[in-house]
């Protein structure tokens, strides 16, 4: 019995030889919290810069194919129609996004079946920003994982339909409505697509007018305040928001509009925001004519 005693207090002590006392085990612990905190917060700096690389990326073959689709009609920009339009299947982006399951939210083959979608090397990729992923309650229950589209088109680009047929935006007929490539004077300060936010986005036409003097559209902030947009001359850069109110949360029914602008504290923030989309979405009709 000594025998089998001693071997017995042997095997246990072999086991307890390589093992960790409660007080190691807790500064393990302690020590993965730390660096933790340390690291992911740079992890998600790092993701989100990835992600607004890839948002440039896609606004630019946006806008890229958006000349080429000019190039070959002449000069002629494509088709920037408002829902509802009866020739919607013309439109750049053939589809309308809402929260429900109506399928347009995700039927990329119908997305890209006119307008700009054969000059995108076939990738419905390039029309969703990675950041949005924004869905309804509905849309997660039924297995969705994204909508298709994240950008829009300035509205003052191409012909509108109903909206443009006297040649004027009769929703901002203070502006010129720019139908050829060719009567844009300065291609680099007009914008052609941005990110707009997915509680606005609807159509692919993005709106704002001063006249109104509130945000009938709002661009999305999914990059650290700031919208990705894609130019006429084909090139895409970051524009970070001065004011508050465009840090709306990417969410279903985040927005309640028209959305007025500021008044009071942050006015003059918000202001620039509005007057920087104005200024960059078209000129005035009359040298003389108010600009925001």
């Amino acid at each position: 019995m000594s025998i089998v005693r001693s071997e017995l207090q042997r095997i246990n002590s072999a086991r307890r030889g390589p093992g960790f006392t409660l007080i190691e085990l807790l500064v393990v612990i302690a020590i993965i919290a730390v660096l933790s905190s340390i690291l992911l917060p740079a992890l998600s700096r790092s993701r989100a810069r990835a992600h607004g690389a890839f948002c440039l990326n896609n606004t630019r073959q946006l806008a890229l194919a958006w000349i080429t689709y000019a190039d070959d009609q002449n000069g002629v920009l494509p088709y920037n129609l408002v829902k509802g339009d009866a020739n919607m299947h013309l439109n750049w982006a053939d589809n309308v996004e809402d929260w429900t399951l109506n399928a347009d939210n995700t039927n990329h083959v119908k997305m890209m079946a006119a307008g700009i979608g054969r000059y995108t090397g076939k990738s419905a990729a390039v029309y969703r920003c990675p950041s949005d992923r924004a869905l309804s309650a509905a849309q997660r229950n039924a297995g969705w994982r994204h909508r298709v589209r994240s950008y829009s088109m300035n509205a003052m680009l191409g012909d509108a339909g109903t909206a443009t047929q006297s040649g004027v935006n009769e929703n901002n007929d203070e502006y010129v409505q720019f139908f050829k490539y060719s009567s844009i004077p300065q291609p680099s300060e007009i914008f052609v697509f941005l990110d707009e936010h997915p509680d606005s986005i609807d159509d692919g036409y993005f709106l704002n007018s001063p006249r109104q003097g509130y945000w009938r559209d709002l661009p999305a902030s999914f990059h650290q305040d700031g919208t990705s947009f894609a130019f006429a001359d084909g090139h895409s850069e970051l524009h970070v928001w001065r004011g508050s109110t465009l840090r709306v949360p990417a969410e279903p029914f985040a927005i309640q509009r028209p959305v007025r602008l500021k008044v009071g504290e942050g006015r003059y923030e918000d202001l620039k925001d509005f007057s920087w989309i104005i200024s960059a979405m078209s000129i005035p009709r009359n040298p003389g004519t108010y600009h925001y």
